[in-house]
């Protein structure tokens, strides 16, 4: 008995053991036919119109940019201003300086979006070096139909700001309303500690701000036609590429079509939900999805420098997770301070995360840390595929398109952000005051306009050209390719199979030449 079932289980076994070397050997087929060769990896992607530009073109790529974002910039400079400012002056003897000052906004609508109170305290002597803590008492109502002036969140705000004269007194942010859910408000301000100086106060000049509603309605024309002209590219460059499969898609073409999905919610498609709902949601869902295609733009960068030297397969732990666990805490560290600022400004009009978290300072430092380790790590891929790379036909173009294209938009970017807020870039106040430092419209719309057109340039040029499925079906099929080759060429081959292809547009015609002459 024992002899039957041993005889009956080895054939089994046999078959089991055959059938999973059939698995096997099919999965490394499968694996070796998706994962190409060293020489041959940058010859089975999906062609680029990159490839078939000559230098003349390219001038014309960058000319085309150049302009169409100058165009942006000529627009904002002749739009109107962002923040619209109205002056209520109080004149400061010593019996009002323990009483509160009254208040009363100018007539708000949705097109105003937010509403800021600020006030600088003016004083008899000026060059004066003066750095004190003040505690001021604020207390919100919003103005009803009926005329009556209900309390905003219910409750008197304390808060303490740091009052800080150099040459002048430096502005005190009083509140900030993140949406505006009244026509008009009256704000209650008392100061407690101002009979405490030393120095004379001769005036406390209150000024409110708030969105200019001509630039709202700019601002909504504005985002609305780079939504469409996104949409527009995102399903051309879709369409460009429906013949071509995936797997032969290369890096880059990969990433537009996350990126450009992306950059439609950056532009904000829900944008007008904030003039037509009094919520603090709207706004927030405005930050997450800039924060969101900022973060990915970054990582794009970061695997696009590290992967193109990286064909076939690449590891999710050593490839991906680190890349994701620099730029995610980035994201992680910008959606924290948007989030806590927005839901604390709900509940509290003089919240400010600079002034009243005493870990704001490490939130910063962690921010600057992280933001070195991701730069040092992109010049090192950078200069890693560039000194590895540049010899490589096809290559080198795509390496040099890319940095020299980034390169320009960086810089174009640190000069917008440098007169933006000049040398106050990198210290504490400019976090809780980058809404209220707008001058012009130019300001807004040059770095929107800047992020489309540097997208919309990388999907032309990502973008395979009409004809590439037919040239790349020729280039792969034998018998079409030796159709027109001699018998000299077949035997011994030509001399422009071995040439470098740099550019494969000038090489054909320079070899096409000089057989016409022959």
């Amino acid at each position: 008995m024992e002899a039957d079932f041993a005889a009956f289980g080895s054939p089994l076994c046999g078959e089991v053991k055959r059938f999973c070397r059939r698995v096997r050997e099919t999965y490394r087929e499968i694996k070796e036919d998706l994962t190409p060769y060293k020489d041959d990896r940058y010859y089975r992607l999906a062609p680029m119109r990159l490839y078939t530009l000559s230098k003349r073109h390219f001038v014309l790529v960058f000319v085309v940019f150049f302009v169409c974002f100058g165009l942006t910039v000529f627009i904002g400079i002749a739009g109107p201003n962002v923040i619209e400012t109205s002056v209520a002056r109080t004149d400061l003897n010593n019996s009002l300086k323990l009483k509160p000052f009254n208040l009363s906004s100018p007539p708000l609508s949705t097109y105003n979006q937010q509403l800021w109170l600020t006030c600088i305290v003016e004083l008899d002597q000026h060059d004066v070096s003066l750095k004190k803590n003040v505690t001021m008492t604020v207390k919100v109502l919003g103005v009803v139909k009926d005329g009556s002036t209900p309390y905003v969140n219910n409750q008197v705000h304390n808060r303490t700001r740091l009052l800080s004269c150099a040459q002048k007194c430096s502005e005190i942010i009083v509140a900030h309303l993140g949406y505006l859910n009244y026509t008009q408000y009256n704000i209650f301000v008392s100061f407690e500690d101002l009979n405490k100086l030393t120095y004379t106060i001769q005036n406390i000049t209150f000024t409110w701000k708030t969105y200019n509603p001509t630039f709202s309605q700019v601002e909504i024309w504005f985002r609305f036609v780079f939504v469409v002209l996104t949409f527009v590219v995102t399903c051309l460059f879709a369409h460009s590429l429906r013949k071509f499969s995936m797997r032969d898609w290369g890096i880059e073409q990969k990433w537009m079509s996350i990126l450009l999905p992306l950059l439609l919610l950056y532009n904000d498609p829900f944008f007008p939900l904030s003039f037509l709902v009094n919520s603090w949601f709207p706004g927030m869902l405005d930050d997450l999805f800039q924060s969101l295609f900022l973060c990915a733009l970054l990582l794009f960068w970061l695997c696009v420098y590290h992967g193109i030297r990286v064909q076939g397969e690449r590891k999710c732990l050593t490839f991906y997770l680190p890349k994701f666990f620099i730029v995610g805490l980035l994201w992680l560290a910008a959606v924290t301070l948007g989030i806590w600022q927005t839901v604390n400004e709900v509940h509290d009009p003089t919240y400010q995360y600079r002034v009243d978290t005493g870990n704001f300072q490490g939130m910063k430092i962690f921010f600057l840390v992280v933001a070195t380790t991701y730069i040092l790590y992109l010049l090192f891929l950078i200069v890693r595929a560039c000194s590895e790379l540049r010899n490589m036909p096809y290559v080198d173009l795509r390496l040099k398109f890319l940095t020299a294209l980034t390169f320009v938009v960086l810089v174009i970017s640190i000069v917008i952000l440098y007169l933006r807020f000049g040398a106050q870039v990198l210290q504490d106040n400019f976090v809780a005051e980058l809404s209220t430092h707008y001058q012009n419209s130019a300001e807004f719309l040059s770095f929107y306009g800047l992020l489309n057109f540097y997208l919309y340039t990388l999907a032309f040029v990502y973008s395979p050209s009409k004809n590439a499925l037919y040239e790349s079906q020729l280039k792969d099929n034998p018998a079409f390719s030796m159709l027109n080759d001699s018998d000299d060429d077949v035997i011994y081959g030509s001399d422009y199979e071995e040439m470098p292809l740099q550019n494969g547009q000038t090489i054909r015609a320079k070899y096409k030449e000089e057989s016409d002459s022959d």
